[in-house]
């Protein structure tokens, strides 16, 4: 009988023996001859509980074998409690609008003797916007420093202060008549999402096996979808879209951050950090354990052990370094290119701005809400659609494919923007193409940029690596939202092209640079950069001839 893991007595599950079946090595960064010869196990004491008895069973489909109880609850507690909240945001301001400006005017008439010029309201307002990604730029700062002393999973449940208190600041901003209090507590939760998508994304990376690594790494891009459709859900003027309930929108945030705090505790830390950060080898095995639910977790507790060994002599990584170090110059060049089109591509826009464009397209405003409630579930819907196949197409397809099908759209877009009052049925046409960017943006562009940021950098790496991605992320976020209003108001039905420009630049840079890296260990994807990069690892030396690098995964 196998012993009980304790993960699941804190889950309250009782673990069961699974069939005897094949389990594939799930350490990221193993060396490639080793993943090469590394024999095939049985492991007839797998823990298994029953209420995932279906994952395992039948022969087909080997990579379902891989999904844990442990592990599907700690993905999606994680992402509720964090991604979810940064795609609510991103599109719970857009429904209240004229509610939130009526607001500001008011406010302002009540101090001031006269109404807002509308200058200063649209400054205000986009302000309002865009503080959210400054918030998020000085979370990104914070995860390196909270990250190593507190690890991912106390990270991501002390974040949740800062959830608590700009939703306060939020919901009470209209009954206590200051507008400061709406623009600081989007500032805080930009904080919130800034930490939540640096450490989510290396929380997930560091406990999934390799072969899921990137579907598990898609449930960040899938929760930020249902945020954002949740979010223009509940801002229909059925539901809290009135002028009296707007401020509970905000108060919604109370759910996904309860629901975090009550069950992240019951979850094990990373093991990775547990062995890197902490030395605790015991504990380790007891976390992979738990996520891989078997009892037999010996070889994955030696593979991090002898990656702890290679790099015992090493520290973290600062951002300088890792910027200054030439074996990963090109991953960080990758990084920076993924990251800042991730944001600059145009999506963010459509989610900020989606009834002002709609209305501009020609859409009737009382059609408006519900057809932008579908953008959210097509956006939705693509994300999932990305996950299911990211392990059968590989990241590299799904990533240039998504850039290059936006940049036809916007070219679309412009035309029947252009064209709108030719015909009655044009400005449907427009949504369409909207729908279309959505769709090609959230199957592969959406979500890819987290996961590659894992899967480029060593554990010595990664939090420097995550802050770089982050600050160009929170940037870009940033510069969208604060100009895109002025560069539509300039611009009016050609702005659109500014971002097809930006995606097709996109696509055609990550066509040359962007290595696959489906199934691949850190030194497989090392070595694909390396003759690139014209330098290599420390931990590794790899051979480079006139036309192939040595041992290069095909």
């Amino acid at each position: 009988m196998p012993q009980q893991s304790p993960g699941w007595k804190a889950l309250g599950a009782e673990p069961a023996s699974g069939r005897a079946g094949r389990w594939v090595v799930g350490k990221q960064d193993m060396d490639s001859e080793e993943a090469r010869s590394a024999p095939v196990a049985r492991d007839p004491g797998r823990l298994v509980p029953p209420e995932c008895a279906h994952l395992t069973s039948g022969t087909r489909g080997r990579r379902r074998k891989d999904w844990s109880c442990s592990l599907v609850v700690a993905s999606l507690v994680g992402a509720f409690g964090s991604s979810f909240l940064y795609g609510y945001n991103l599109s719970a301001v857009n429904a209240p609008t004229p509610y939130i400006k009526t607001f500001y005017n008011e406010s302002w008439e009540r101090r001031h003797g006269h109404r807002i010029d509308l200058d200063t309201l649209t400054l205000l307002w986009s302000v309002t916007v865009s503080i959210f990604a400054i918030g998020g730029l000085v979370g990104t700062f914070l995860v390196k420093l909270i990250g190593k002393v507190l690890g991912r999973k106390f990270t991501l449940l002390v974040n949740n202060g800062f959830a608590i208190s700009a939703l306060l600041l939020m919901a009470c901003s209209l009954q206590a008549g200051a507008f400061e209090m709406l623009i600081l507590g989007r500032f805080i939760m930009g904080v919130d999402g800034g930490i939540a998508l640096s450490v989510l994304p290396m929380y997930l990376s560091e406990i999934s096996p390799k072969e899921i690594r990137g579907s598990l790494g898609q449930v960040t891009a899938i929760f930020i979808c249902i945020g954002v459709f949740t979010g223009q859900l509940l801002g229909l003027p059925e539901l809290l879209g009135k002028e009296s309930t707007w401020p509970y929108l905000f108060g919604v945030i109370a759910v996904p951050v309860l629901v975090q705090l009550v069950s992240l505790p019951f979850l094990p830390e990373s093991p990775r950090y547990l062995i890197f950060e902490k030395h605790d080898q015991a504990g380790a095995e007891k976390a992979f354990q738990t996520f891989l639910g078997k009892e037999d977790v010996s070889r994955e507790v030696e593979e991090v052990l002898a990656e702890s060994r290679e790099q015992r002599n090493s520290r973290l990584v600062s951002v300088l370094e890792l910027l200054r170090s030439p074996s990963v110059r090109w991953q960080v060049i990758t990084v920076v290119i993924t990251m800042a089109c991730y944001q600059l591509c145009g999506l963010n826009a459509i989610w900020f701005y989606t009834n002002s464009i709609f209305g501009k397209a020609g859409i009737p405003p009382e059609k408006i809400p519900y057809i932008t409630l579908s953008t959210g579930g097509i956006e939705t819907l693509a994300a999932i659609f990305s996950g299911l196949v990211i392990e059968r197409m590989g990241r590299r397809p799904l990533l240039i494919g998504g850039f290059g099908l936006m940049t036809l759209f916007f070219g679309i877009l412009t035309v029947t923007l252009m064209l709108q009052d030719h015909a009655p049925w044009i400005p449907y046409l427009s949504v369409v193409c909207i729908l279309a960017i959505i769709a090609a943006f959230c199957s592969g562009p959406g979500g890819i940029p987290f996961i590659l940021t894992g899967e480029f950098f060593q554990q010595s790496q990664r939090p420097a690596a995550y802050t770089v991605a982050g600050t160009v992320n929170w940037l870009s976020n940033f510069a969208v939202g604060l100009l895109f209003p002025f560069i539509q108001n300039s611009l009016d039905t050609y702005c659109f092209l500014v971002f097809a420009v930006i995606c097709l630049a996109g696509a055609l840079c990550l066509y040359f640079v962007l290595p696959e890296t489906k199934n691949k260990t850190h030194a497989e994807i090392s070595q694909a950069f390396a003759k690139r990069n014209k330098a290599y690892p420390p931990e590794k030396k790899i051979a480079v001839t006139d036309d192939k690098t040595n041992g290069r995964p095909q």
